[in-house]
């Protein structure tokens, strides 16, 4: 059974900073694309970060271009969104995904999210 695990969210002021984390098991991690999406209230779901399988072409919205930074621990099945200059408006449930090809709306495997509130 394939469980993604979402860890590091929290309360923290604007231009603060959070480092999410996601434990993958049950998949082979090599074998996937890892990403992040996030859902704040009255709205869709949305990419964030994406990262290819060997880790080194990571992938972002425009939003959060130079602000975050995706990476991968491939000996540790483990995913990490490090979130500096944070904004209110970056308030939402981050969701960790994972995917055959590419992260998308679709991808397969979901966690349950973290909740990310920044403060004005």
């Amino acid at each position: 059974q394939v469980q993604l695990v979402e860890s590091g969210g929290g309360l923290v002021q604007a231009g603060g900073s959070l480092r999410l984390s996601c434990a993958a098991s049950g998949l082979t991690f090599s074998r996937y694309h890892m990403g992040w999406f996030r859902q704040a209230p009255g709205k869709e779901r949305e990419f964030v970060a994406g990262i290819n399988l060997s880790g080194n072409k990571p992938y972002y919205a425009d939003s959060v271009e130079g602000r975050f930074t995706i990476s991968r621990d491939g000996a540790k099945n483990l995913v990490y969104l490090q979130m500096n200059s944070l904004e209110p408006e970056d308030t939402a449930v981050y969701y960790c995904t994972a995917g055959p090809l590419a992260v998308t709306p679709r991808s397969p495997y979901w966690g349950q999210g973290t909740q990310v509130t920044v403060s004005s």
